[in-house]
């Protein structure tokens, strides 16, 4: 456990998007959320050397304070489990309904790779009345009552084999910050205890389901829709979706990095099966025309790293052409090491281009800064059961 965490803003919003998109809702509304919390980061967060709220706070109804800090304190927690070596995510919603009252969210990999997952409480205070002992006794409590009872529980995901409950405060005036983890107590001699899982960029073993629900909120956030109507498939059954429902993406290289961003969310107007016939870069060109002409917001893009976004679209398409009722009960899928989320560290390779910053998750989802014009970027298409042309 580290003893502080130096977060950039932009990664605090997207890991607050990713919280929120791990949410049962309609989609069009999860996407709304998620661009909400780049927005609320930008005006109620100052910039600066340490976390502070901005003074237009003040402008927000309790209820509205209330639920701004709930969200910042799920994506400080998320921001932790990174931190921690985790990977993949999923609401805590999986668990069973009798289980009632549950921690917030469950995690998968790192420390606890092929032996289960854990589960994380998440808890935020934007109050005057916030201090250091309140939130040390906010974090124990919620521990008590929502994460130790289910230590040991099995889930779709596996057995719940460690938990943390995490609460994050702040006091609006005085910018007074305080950040509690309260977790399962480990009785095994730490002098023999296995170092935590680094972060390495690697294959590694993944309950299916987690992975699924991780990749659902990573495409959601890209605007992938069809992608994640064959993952709602897989996971839920149903009628299957159309079979021409195609995914196209561009290549965009940042901080030496190759990215995927779906073209599907750029180009909503253009019909994606006319692509491959009117040439490879005919539907980018036509994009960087209307940009020309017509403001578009093109700051703060979700985008999968390359590798990332290759190895789960072609496992996705083995998936689909075998059915549902064979799909397998784990997956190989690749680990990223993380950049561009934490001030102090990951700084190697972010440098190089400070006009376009990257944050990015050890699952491959990562938040561009902008999306830079390129006059013949690279494209891809995926196949729901042929893969790639």
């Amino acid at each position: 456990m580290p003893m502080n965490i130096a977060f950039r803003p932009e990664a605090l919003a997207a890991s607050m998007a990713r919280t929120l998109t791990l949410r049962h809702a309609p989609d069009a509304m999860l996407e709304r959320w998620a661009r909400m919390q780049l927005l609320e980061i930008e005006y109620l967060v100052q910039d600066g050397t340490a976390f502070a709220l901005a003074p237009e706070v003040t402008a927000l109804a309790d209820a509205e304070r209330s639920g701004f800090a709930g969200r910042v304190g799920a994506g400080v927690t998320d921001l932790l489990m990174n931190a921690l070596g985790y990977t993949w995510r999923d609401n805590a919603a999986c668990l069973s309904a009798s289980l009632d009252p549950h921690a917030d969210f469950i995690y998968g990999g790192g420390a606890v790779s092929t032996h289960g997952v854990v589960l994380a409480e998440a808890y935020g205070s934007f109050a005057q009345a916030v201090t250091d002992g309140r939130i040390r006794r906010e974090s124990s409590a919620k521990y008590q009552r929502q994460v130790k009872p289910h230590i040991g529980s099995m889930c779709l995901h596996g057995k719940a084999v460690h938990g943390y409950s995490v609460a994050f405060g702040s006091r609006p005036t005085t910018y007074d910050t305080f950040l509690h983890v309260t977790e399962t107590k480990i009785t095994k001699d730490r002098k023999k205890a296995a170092p935590p899982t680094t972060a390495l960029s690697s294959l590694a073993p993944v309950a299916t389901s987690l992975a699924l629900a991780s990749h659902r909120s990573n495409f959601l956030l890209m605007g992938a829709a069809r992608i994640v109507a064959w993952i709602d498939w897989l996971r839920s059954g149903g009628a299957p979706p159309a079979e021409d429902l195609w995914a196209s993406f561009v290549t965009v290289q940042q901080g030496g990095q190759r990215f995927w961003v779906a073209l599907e969310a750029l180009l909503p107007f253009v019909r994606p099966w006319a692509w491959p016939d009117k040439g490879p870069f005919w539907a980018w060109g036509a994009f960087e025309r209307w940009r020309k002409v017509r403001p578009i917001d093109l700051d703060n893009i979700f985008a999968m790293e390359e590798w990332a976004a290759k190895s789960f679209l072609s496992t996705l398409s083995t998936m689909i052409a075998i059915g549902r009722e064979q799909m397998p009960a784990t997956l190989e899928l690749p680990i990223i090491e993380p950049s561009g989320l934490f001030t102090d560290r990951d700084r190697r390779g972010h440098d190089d281009d400070a006009r376009y910053p990257v944050a990015q998750f050890r699952d491959g989802l990562a938040l561009l800064g902008r999306l830079p014009r390129l006059e013949r970027p690279g494209r891809r298409i995926w196949s729901p059961r042929r893969g790639f042309n």
